[in-house]
């Protein structure tokens, strides 16, 4: 089996804990979650699936705010180790072109460097959910551009750099409700604006995400291929419970899979992510790697109400994917 390695800059402040000595388990997770409670600012309900990049030698973030009249609301944060956070109290404020809507809401981001400035993806409230694209260079002012596709669409996922000259994002094309189902979509752009050259990439194979499957964080460059974490969904007797996974993409066309994880990586088994305002989630957003060790810290989202931190080593995952290629 190829011992897969982390391709990109080291991270020496990656936050980590190393895995309990007795577990044998892919994905671990911090003894100290939620390293984000519910109430982390005066006017939140709950903060949760959240996006996270390396800043300055510091950590900055895009974080899902529910607030207390229960509003979809995106923040900006900033940390010195990536474990405690200072989340503004106000929300992004856009800087919007002219013909542009204002968001209605604003959930779910991803945030991915890309050449010289921040790239935000989320699901952004434009006659129902679609996918909003902006960008920042320094976590303070935010610009907005036009919105990448029609609604309904959610989990806009963008690669971190150009594929053959061109930004490549991945999506879930969904309804207005809460989607009982979904597969991932791949589409292309020459300027962030205008897509195209749309892709299918993958549908739920296994029980864990036979209802509808969605991109997590932004894809991670391996020797092996892309390495994808997704949530994948099944409906229990009790309703949706969401998991998640990881998928491994070919290098150059990134729709084709390469491998993927037959059984789940992580799925809500602790209290955090059992019992909040959604039971039974956990839904991944951001990742960060470090190359030097080939390490990666997973920020997921615990029963949509808090946000938790999961640990893992490239070469393992990407083992799991190629197993059962």
């Amino acid at each position: 089996m190829a011992e897969a390695k982390l391709l990109g800059a080291p991270l020496p402040n990656l936050p980590w804990e190393d895995r309990a000595f007795a577990s044998t388990e892919p994905v671990w997770r911090y003894s100290k979650n939620p390293i984000i409670k519910r109430n982390a600012i005066p006017t939140s309900n709950s903060v949760f699936n959240s996006a996270v990049v390396p800043f300055q030698n510091r950590f900055a973030g895009v974080f899902r705010c529910d607030n207390k009249k229960r509003e979809m609301r995106l923040h900006s944060g900033i940390s010195i180790n990536g474990l405690d956070w200072s989340i503004d109290e106000g929300p992004i404020e856009w800087i919007i072109p002219e013909g542009v809507s204002k968001p209605e809401y604003g959930y779910d981001p991803r945030v991915a460097f890309i050449e010289d400035r921040f790239y935000i993806t989320w699901c952004n409230g434009f006659h129902g959910p679609c996918i909003g694209i902006g960008w920042t260079q320094d976590f303070q002012t935010f610009y907005m551009l036009e919105n990448a596709l029609l609604p309904y669409n959610r989990n806009g996922v963008l690669f971190p750099r150009r594929i053959n000259g061109k930004f490549i994002m991945l999506s879930r094309p969904s309804d207005n409700g809460h989607t009982p189902f979904g597969e991932i979509f791949l589409s292309q752009s020459d300027d962030l604006v205008h897509w195209g050259q749309h892709r299918w990439v993958m549908r739920g194979e296994m029980p864990w995400e036979s209802t509808k499957i969605g991109a997590g964080p932004v894809p991670i460059e391996t020797t092996e291929g892309w390495l994808l974490f997704h949530h994948g969904v099944l409906t229990s007797c009790n309703g949706f419970v969401y998991h998640f996974g990881a998928t491994l993409l070919d290098i150059d066309m990134p729709w084709k899979v390469i491998g993927r994880t037959q059984s789940y990586l992580l799925s809500p088994q602790v209290h955090d992510e059992q019992v909040g305002d959604v039971p039974n989630v956990v839904f991944p957003c951001a990742a960060l790697a470090d190359s030097a060790t080939g390490r990666i810290a997973i920020y997921y989202g615990g029963a949509d109400t808090v946000t938790c931190l999961a640990f893992c080593h490239c070469a393992e995952i990407v083992n799991r994917c190629l197993d059962h290629a």
